[in-house]
């Protein structure tokens, strides 16, 4: 693989992309449940979730780099600028770029959801760069499991399915909460490897705040209660008399990834939680594409 390749896919963070990507699976699982499937602005959903939270990841690296949060030779996965790979300034170049192409993407939704979609694609492109940077950087004061649980979660999923279906939906609603749960793990476990270099730069994550046991404890819960949000659905679907062995299968076979990766997180320190944040962003990714199989099926 050409190096330089390596480095810009090192600083898309692949890892992570599952929890931008499952928000609007969500949202087009309901969409096709309910008849309301349009496949164009389902397309461009995803395509504007992706880059959105690409241009939150470099804008991440970007600014982490300016405030000294990461270093050389961190416990987690390198960082291109901060090794010399990435000159900071082609980073700040290409992160406003891709907001750029993302606003334009989202400028496509209009016409399906309306003049009121362009306040809130403002509001994703503002709290994608706030996350990292401005005067009150989001990550640094404890808040990005809250703005990760708004903007992973419920954003995507109810405003993907709005401008999908036509019209809003109380399950949406749900699965955003359940999506919610399930990426502010994936960003827990990323503080929890983190919380020493976190300490030493002034970050001040939920982690360092409550603590590992505290935080470990929370991964758990959150998978939990992401299944236990859609327990309405799944009366709903019983109720219409569609119950199928999927209604079962699917949240029991989350849950017990969901465990497997919590137990293996109490047991691990260092490097060798790296692959828990892409094995946690996995199980999401599962979990979503199960269900819009289930949906559709």
């Amino acid at each position: 693989m050409n190096k330089n390749f390596k480095i810009w896919l090192e600083a898309i963070r692949l890892r992570s992309l599952p929890v931008s990507v499952s928000g609007v699976l969500m949202a087009i699982g309901i969409a096709v449940w309910q008849n309301h499937f349009k496949w164009i602005p389902a397309v461009l959903c995803l395509v504007f979730a992706v880059l959105a939270q690409v241009v939150s990841n470099f804008a991440n690296e970007y600014y982490d780099y300016l405030r000294g949060a990461d270093k050389k030779g961190r416990v987690g996965p390198r960082r291109g600028v901060t090794e010399g790979d990435i000159k900071p300034k082609t980073l700040r170049n290409v992160t406003y770029i891709t907001l750029a192409v993302a606003c334009l993407v989202g400028c496509g939704l209009i016409p399906y959801g309306g003049w009121q979609m362009i306040p809130v694609g403002i509001a994703i492109a503002a709290f994608a760069l706030a996350y990292s940077t401005g005067p009150y950087p989001l990550s640094y004061h404890g808040l990005g499991e809250l703005t990760v649980f708004i903007f992973y979660g419920l954003v995507p999923v109810i405003f993907s399915y709005y401008v999908i279906a036509g019209r809003w939906e109380a399950l949406a609603v749900l699965g955003g909460i359940t999506i919610g749960f399930m990426g502010v793990n994936v960003l827990l476990i990323n503080n929890y490897r983190d919380m020493e270099d976190d300490i030493d730069a002034g970050k001040r994550t939920a982690v360092v705040i409550f603590g590992r046991k505290l935080a470990a404890a929370a991964y758990l819960f959150n998978g939990f209660m992401a299944i236990a949000m859609l327990s309405p659905l799944w009366l709903l679907i019983y109720l219409n008399g569609t119950m199928s062995l999927w209604t079962y299968v699917v949240p029991a076979l989350y849950l017990v990834m969901h465990v497997s990766t919590w137990i293996k997180l109490n047991r691990r320190t260092g490097t060798a939680l790296n692959p828990l944040l892409g094995e946690t962003a996995r199980n999401m990714l599962i979990f979503t594409f199960l269900m819009l199989l289930a949906f559709i099926f």
